[in-house]
């Protein structure tokens, strides 16, 4: 290929990167229309105007993907769109959204990844941390891990939604890939690591076989782990690239974790119920009575309307006896969906206690 085709190219691509910025600027714009129609009708009926809607984002990226061509994979054009709408609703206004942190961490590159590059960020100390800001107020919603595919639930996260008056809005699946960042300049001057519990145990072959007999200490996250390396030059730490390019130590081995697919699935907590958007999942909460049978009961429910069920984990129910438990369950559907609905009220009258944490879109990215 010449210059000159070269050339004619590169003025192909400005002319259409014209045409880009024009029409996410006309895109920006119906945004600033749409939050002042929110507005008015917030301030009519007296209530709080909805900026943010997890169906309609989620129906917008899924058709984003339904009609992609290529040669952009389907999902990285879905995330150029995410960050488009992303800058569009802070014009509206800025969301503000709590994970446990400190920055860096992978629940916030969970949260990053469900609601953009724009939000207000705010890091929390310990999960329950995260579920007070948004009870309280101070953040329109909030990221939390719920689950590892290597490690299996965060038992803290099922806990806090037993009591919690918080419901499920979202959830987002995150790939995760460990690295040992440390200022060592090799493994043999590592005197120690750091780093969340599950990444430890995530990463528990790797460590015995390359730092065998090394000391793991377990802190609050992967990020805050990074953190401690600073006054530390024999500490290594177990995070993500993130944490390693905020905090500025550099990254000895990459992608050490035992599990090549390793993934974590967090949940977003909010104050709203989240409308039908078409590929749903609701999560429930269900203790049974103790007698034989009761599981099988709880299972029928779904079975005889065509539910799919992606998930049953049982936790001790603290707050009653010995050896009774609680179900945590996800289903496919919508709670406002007749077959889901109609399984719902079958199970409230054969549980001890239902409590439905929240109807949601399937994580589309």
């Amino acid at each position: 290929m010449s210059e000159q085709d070269l050339n004619k190219i590169r003025i192909r691509i400005d002319e259409l990167d014209q045409q880009i910025q024009t029409l996410i600027s006309e895109r920006a714009k119906c945004a600033q229309q749409v939050a002042e129609v929110k507005m008015r009708a917030g301030q009519q009926e007296g209530s709080k105007a909805l900026f943010y809607r997890p169906e309609r984002e989620a129906q917008v990226l899924r058709a984003v993907k339904e009609r992609n061509t290529g040669p952009l994979e389907k999902n990285e054009m879905a995330r150029l769109f995410r960050e488009i709408m992303a800058a569009c609703l802070a014009l509206e206004q800025p969301l503000k959204v709590s994970y446990l942190g400190p920055d860096g961490s992978y629940t916030h590159m969970g949260a990053l990844k469900h609601f953009g590059g724009s939000i207000n960020g705010l890091a929390s100390v310990q999960i329950n941390d995260v579920f007070r800001e948004v009870e309280a107020g101070n953040a329109d919603f909030g990221v939390v891990p719920i689950e590892n595919s290597t490690e299996g639930v965060i038992s803290y996260t099922l806990d806090m939604l037993l009591h919690s008056s918080l419901v499920i809005c979202g959830e987002v699946d995150l790939p995760i890939h460990h690295n040992l960042i440390t200022k060592c300049d090799d493994l043999a001057g590592i005197k120690k690591v750091y780093s969340h519990q599950q990444s430890l145990a995530q990463c528990r072959n790797w460590l015995n076989k390359n730092l065998p007999g090394i000391e793991t200490i377990a802190v609050s996250s992967n990020s805050h782990a990074v953190t401690l390396l600073e006054n530390d030059p024999t500490a290594a730490a177990i995070a993500g690239k993130m944490a390693s390019d905020l905090y500025g130590v550099p990254i000895l081995n990459q992608n050490i974790e035992d599990q090549v697919d390793n993934t974590t699935r967090f949940i977003v907590l909010g104050k709203q119920s989240v409308p039908v958007s078409g590929e749903d999942k609701t999560s429930l909460l269900v203790m049974l009575h103790n007698k034989a049978g009761a599981l099988h009961d709880l299972l029928s429910s779904f079975a005889e309307r065509g539910i799919s069920m992606s998930k049953i984990e049982s936790r001790p129910a603290q707050s009653s006896g010995v050896w009774e438990y609680v179900f945590f369950i996800d289903i496919q559907g919508h709670r406002d969906n007749a077959n889901v609905s109609e399984a719902i009220t079958d199970l409230e009258h054969k549980s001890a206690m239902l409590k439905v944490l929240g109807s949601y879109p399937v994580a589309v990215l």
